[in-house]
């Protein structure tokens, strides 16, 4: 069955040529919502961004994440992808994983339409006939036509999204990380989208969404994670957690 297994999950990043604790070092720390992790060398700003995070997830579960933004819920999810290695703490993911934080990632803006499906779908983890069935798949579903044979950076940027989000979501995936639930491109594009969107996320083993949007979390949800200054607060239902935190907010 599809897992993920986070065990003391920590992740530090640094952010070079800072000088030392200043102003800079400071607003930058408020900003990704981390904490500063002491070092030696002053030319480097060390931000912890998650610490000592421990998480089982299993078949069934649709959990939101909670938190200001900073909290690390996008650095989370970068972690169950893939994207971030931890600093600390050993990642298990059992299944295919669809990562939607990002989904230019692994586009080249030098290569054409086709070439980056072909691309793409190596990073997703296919196979040369799997990849040459996706290609129609597609083609048709992005509606790009003879744009396809033409190098990406000649796209707008919502041809560019409907190309990425195409491919990305030809496959039907065991575990899906979203971040905020996108928009692409035009309205009747956009329907289409949704449409692909709602029965991926049906047919996932796995759903973890980061939003600030209530509704969606209560519509799509069964369990939250609330997050701050990248450490895991408290854990619970939607509604539990959702609550809590709102209350957190008009305390502070």
């Amino acid at each position: 069955m599809p897992s993920i297994d986070l065990q003391g999950i920590g992740v530090d990043l640094p952010i070079y040529n800072s000088q030392g604790r200043s102003l800079k070092s400071a607003l930058l720390a408020q900003t990704v919502g981390g904490r500063m992790a002491d070092d030696r060398d002053r030319s480097v700003v060390v931000i912890r961004a998650l610490n000592d995070v421990t998480l089982r997830l299993e078949h069934g579960t649709r959990v939101a994440l909670i938190g200001a933004n900073g909290a690390g819920k996008t650095t989370l999810l970068k972690v169950m992808a893939k994207i971030y290695p931890p600093t600390r703490g050993k990642v298990n993911i059992d299944g295919r994983v669809v990562s939607l934080t990002d989904i230019n990632v692994g586009m080249d803006t030098e290569a054409t339409g086709f070439e980056n499906i072909r691309m793409k779908g190596t990073l997703l983890g296919l196979k040369p006939p799997e990849i040459a069935e996706l290609i129609p798949k597609v083609a048709e579903f992005t509606d790009l036509g003879e744009y396809l044979k033409l190098p990406i950076r000649c796209y707008s940027q919502g041809m560019m999204l409907r190309l990425a989000f195409g491919i990305s979501t030809a496959i039907q995936p065991d575990i899906i990380l979203l971040d905020e639930i996108i928009g692409v491109g035009d309205q009747s594009f956009a329907e289409r989208a949704r449409e692909r969107l709602s029965n991926l996320i049906d047919a996932a083993s796995i759903l973890v969404l980061a939003t600030h949007d209530p509704g969606i979390v209560t519509r799509l949800c069964t369990s939250a994670i609330w997050l701050s200054q990248g450490r895991v607060v408290e854990t619970g239902s939607p509604v539990e957690i959702l609550d809590r935190y709102s209350a957190s907010l008009h305390a502070a």
